[in-house]
């Protein structure tokens, strides 16, 4: 009995010691402004090869935590047989070899075990980070994730923000450090969480990713990519145009329902994106089929819609961004990354490093409550042992 009566407070006393953060002054939102217009697409040759990715996987692994029954050479294998040219393997806190390959290595994992499922991708980590906050209800514990492995990666994706739990409005509006994002990881294909995150000037790319923890279930595989304009699968080719945004996303039906020949013929002739760029200050955007093609805007706001295979509108000097959705009949859909105001002279892009200082009392304040707290669960939990021992 008396494990019982201590388990409640050594849970308690383990989130505990995994919230210690420091506590920030968040800077002010500022939406995108500016003379110029920031264009993903800018590198993109008239005739694109686009590439087919999927960059959140997960396998097999020869450790206690397996979150997938296939090893890493079937999850490839699986993938080519879909059509992919692109896939890698982001196994929580391990780094995953390629199958085959050593050059075309990506090092990147999924960080975290909150039970928020708070989860990024770190791609190209100098070290990895164990260390989770398992109930970050706090903008700040979030934050210095963020933080922390920004300085120790090349660049972090915010993951799945649609199924993590206490997903608000305002973390979005103050989170920054990612330089990309699921922005579609739900049922919804209205990528609110990207909105508010844009709509407070902090800007990102759309790379959707199966999440896929089982390769031999056709529910789960093939269902969202990214198509990439690149020369090649390797590290540095793949990180160039996932910084630059030279990509769209796709969220993919599942083909056949079960008949796996009627998923793969489906996947092999799948819509795409035959131009889309800027000129001058209009968007403009064609595909390889007819579609309902859907401006998104500041707050997230429909500016336009039209059907066919084309659609342009201009960027007006007062509207600080633009991104494009496109629904075709077979149900696939395609997102585009955001086309948003920037001033060229003292930025390469929108995005910005938003400065947010650390509060030293209420760092001080919320640590040492931490600490109390810490202290009274430990004493909880030695008398209600020494209660057990002098009863028996």
């Amino acid at each position: 009995m008396k494990k019982i009566c201590s388990v409640f407070p050594f849970l308690a006393l383990l989130i505990v010691v995994f919230s210690v953060s420091p506590i920030y002054d968040f800077e002010r939102e500022a939406v995108f402004s500016g003379p110029d217009i920031y264009d993903p697409y800018a590198s993109l040759p008239e005739n694109p090869d686009w590439k087919r990715a999927n960059f959140h996987t997960h396998t097999r692994v020869d450790n206690i935590l397996n979150e997938c029954p296939e090893y890493p050479a079937v999850v490839y294998d699986d993938y080519m047989k879909m059509g992919y040219d692109v896939l890698t393997f982001s196994n929580h806190n391990q780094l995953t070899g390629h199958p085959f390959d050593s050059t075309l290595q990506v090092s990147v994992y999924e960080h975290g075990y909150s039970i928020f499922k708070f989860h990024k991708l770190v791609f190209n980590p100098s070290r990895m980070m164990l260390y989770d906050h398992l109930l970050p209800l706090l903008v700040s514990q979030k934050q210095w994730q963020y933080d922390y492995l920004g300085r120790n990666a090349d660049f972090i994706v915010m993951n799945h923000p649609d199924r993590t739990l206490h997903t608000t409005a305002r973390s979005m509006q103050l989170l920054t450090g990612y330089r990309l994002m699921e922005a579609d990881s739900g049922a919804s294909t209205e990528l609110c969480h990207w909105d508010e995150a844009l709509s407070a000037g902090h800007y990102s790319h759309c790379l959707i990713n199966d999440d896929c923890h089982d390769s031999g279930n056709h529910r789960k595989i093939a269902r969202r990519c990214s198509w990439l304009n690149t020369e090649s699968a390797r590290y540095e080719d793949l990180k160039k145009v996932l910084l630059e945004g030279c990509f769209y996303s796709m969220r993919v039906p599942d083909f056949g329902d079960g008949d796996w020949n009627v998923k793969i013929a489906e996947n092999d002739r799948l819509p795409e994106i035959k131009a889309i760029g800027l000129k001058a200050d209009t968007v403009f955007v064609e595909f390889s089929e007819a579609a309902r093609i859907e401006a998104w805007g500041q707050g997230h706001t429909l500016l336009d819609s039209a059907e066919g295979k084309s659609f342009c509108r201009v960027l007006g000097p007062d509207e600080p961004y633009m991104r494009l959705t496109a629904y075709f009949d077979n149900g696939v859909v395609i997102y585009s990354n955001a086309f948003a105001r920037y001033d060229s002279s003292s930025a390469e892009s929108p995005y910005r490093e938003t400065p947010h200082r650390i509060n030293i009392v209420l760092t001080a304040l919320f640590n040492a409550a931490l600490l109390a707290l810490a202290v009274l669960l430990c004493i909880l939990i030695v008398r209600l042992w020494s209660h057990k021992k002098l009863k028996a």
